[in-house]
């Protein structure tokens, strides 16, 4: 059953699954960096009174699945996460404080596509990344 938002005037249901790379596509997000960076998307998602139903961190991109309220525009929060995120990840593993900018971490795009009726198969799918079971097929 589906498990719809309610605003002052509407009711909704709006998931996405997402995936992001690293520039060049990197194998950085591996041990500590990758705990961390688990963390700092939750707290980032949360920011965008948004809900990250299930993300896997793989060592070369990322899957999320989010439920995004209207309000707010997919690009927008995927925006805000891939641009907020280097600089939680440069004062905790750069040794910097402040004023960091310049660097990138993420490349430029990203992959969403909406989730309707394939939410569970949404969910296996990232669920079972790591060990390579199961296919996207939509």
């Amino acid at each position: 059953m589906k498990e719809y938002q309610s605003l002052s005037h509407a009711r909704c249901c709006c998931k996405y699954h997402v995936v992001f790379i690293p520039k060049r596509r990197k194998k950085a997000i591996f041990g500590a960096l990758r705990q961390h960076l688990g963390e700092v998307f939750r707290e980032l998602v949360l920011h965008k009174k948004s809900n990250a139903v299930a993300a896997h961190l793989m060592p070369d991109h990322v899957h999320m699945f989010l439920s995004i309220r209207p309000p707010h525009s997919v690009c927008n929060v995927v925006g805000f996460i891939k641009g907020k995120s280097p600089i939680s990840l440069a004062r905790q593993f750069g040794g910097r404080q402040r004023n960091f900018i310049g660097e990138v971490f993420w490349a430029r795009g990203y992959l969403v596509s909406r989730v309707g009726l394939e939410e569970e198969m949404v969910r296996a799918y990232i669920r079972n990344r790591e060990s390579g079971i199961g296919r996207l097929a939509l």
